[in-house]
């Protein structure tokens, strides 16, 4: 792998539109739960008490809280922060595998195996009467979670050169598409309970959160038919890499092991920002609720305004941008304006600063995601996309993993503001490390 030797990507049959829809509807059913996990835990606590699995964690996390000398409100965050973490953790160890699965064997059988088994989860999701079947279903949907990487792999397999950063434009409109309609379905549907009309089922396990879990299941069903139906293999034969290893290694040796210097760098620049923005996404629904006292309709407002944004910025803005200014040149430009609007929200003492603070993060982020994995897949051979993206995306949901449990910790010691003002620490250290970034051939 070089940032000095291109590949030549001869064009494909398959259109970016059957990307872009099946991340689309991957990403929804994958949304569908965010607004719904307190209400979950909840649930499960009525429901099992302090026994079995769920109560020897509550127990851990009050424990922590009570050793940082802090309430149960801080025990019942980290718990949550704990959980969410199970799912991406999978997904940081399965990715570069699914990846490197892609590279040898193509993108659509894995893509249709990686569907199939998320369905699989969402049906024990809608079947899970306990909370350690609940907790089964999200580490099988995180274990199958290597989608969106081989279906970025595939943008990369479609796409010349010259067109590969504008098109993960594509990609990143399709996320922030699926991030705001997933959760819109799943508090519209949160209240209808078919143990309520069907007390019968309640025997097969379903539960009062049955009916988000089967829309979910359903969508994926879609996606496999879809796929199926209209995603023709991407990966030329003469670009397979017949001795990919297809074995679990641990992401983080992999990509250090990584022996382009550029990829390396472009990989620790997206961590560090991702650092920074999953920061800010864990930690802005708190900061409405305690700074200007926003309910959970106002707190779903500000997180769709927040997608709306990202969606016309990867959407439409990063596209057009592209074709005049280098990707080096965008990802900076992108770095300044999230520091910016990172200090803007942290500092927001009123509406108008919180969502035009919002609105310059979004339009940094929008302009950092297209540039890293164009560039990702830029400095990469064409036989080894899968792989790289695979390792780019795991550090992604590494970030997932580790942050809600530390900007909770950051949010309850010293405040909302400051997790908001280290964030916009991350993202200058990221532009330091983009500042010696080499421009691609194209």
């Amino acid at each position: 792998m070089s940032a000095s030797a291109p590949d030549s990507a001869p064009a494909r049959p398959l259109s970016l539109g059957v990307i872009f829809l099946t991340l689309y509807i991957d990403l929804i059913g994958f949304s569908i739960i965010f607004p719904l996990v307190p209400d979950i835990l909840a649930h499960y606590l009525a429901v099992e008490g302090h026994m079995g699995l769920l109560g020897w964690l509550l127990h851990q996390t009050a424990q922590v809280a009570a050793w940082f000398d802090k309430d149960a409100n801080f025990a019942a965050v980290l718990f949550g922060g704990v959980l969410s973490s199970i799912y991406s953790l999978l997904q940081f160890v399965f990715a570069p595998f699914w990846g490197a699965v892609s590279d040898r064997r193509g993108r659509r059988p894995v893509l249709l195996l990686s569907v199939a088994g998320t369905a699989v989860s969402y049906l024990l999701w809608a079947l899970s009467g306990s909370f350690w079947l609940f907790v089964a279903a999200r580490m099988l949907g995180g274990l199958f979670g290597g989608n969106i990487s081989v279906a970025t792999a595939a943008v990369a397999d479609v796409t010349t050169r010259e067109e590969r950063s504008r098109a993960m434009g594509l990609v990143g409109a399709a996320f922030g598409l699926g991030l705001v309609t997933g959760p819109v379905i799943g508090a519209l549907t949160a209240s209808i309970d078919l143990t309520t009309s069907f007390p019968s089922l309640a025997r097969f396990g379903l539960n009062p959160f049955s009916t988000p879990a089967l829309i979910a299941l359903a969508m994926s069903l879609i996606n496999l038919v879809w796929i199926r139906a209209k995603f023709r293999e991407t990966l030329d034969p003469n670009h397979r890499n017949e001795e990919a290893a297809v074995r679990l290694r641990n992401p983080l040796a992999a990509a250090l092991g990584l022996s382009d210097s550029a990829v390396r760098r472009i990989n620790l620049v997206a961590f560090t920002f991702a650092l920074a923005f999953c920061a800010m996404e864990f930690s802005l629904t708190f900061l409405g609720a305690e700074r200007f006292g926003y309910t959970a309709r106002q707190n779903g407002m500000l997180i769709g305004f927040l997608g709306f944004c990202s969606i016309i910025t990867q959407g439409f803005i990063v596209r057009r941008l592209l074709k005049k200014v280098a990707e080096t040149h965008v990802l900076r430009l992108g770095l300044i304006s999230a520091t910016i609007g990172l200090i803007l929200v942290g500092s927001a003492h009123g509406p108008p600063m919180l969502y035009g603070g919002l609105a310059v993060l979004a339009l940094g982020s929008g302009l950092v995601n297209p540039a890293t994995s164009g560039l990702i897949s830029l400095y990469t051979s064409n036989r080894e996309q899968g792989r790289a993206l695979g390792i780019f995306r795991s550090l992604g949901s590494l970030a997932r993993a580790i942050t809600p449990v530390l900007a909770g910790i950051l949010f309850w010691f010293l405040g909302g503001g400051y997790v908001f003002y280290a964030g916009a620490g991350l993202a200058l250290v990221a532009l330091v490390f983009a500042s010696r970034l080499p421009q691609p051939n194209r």
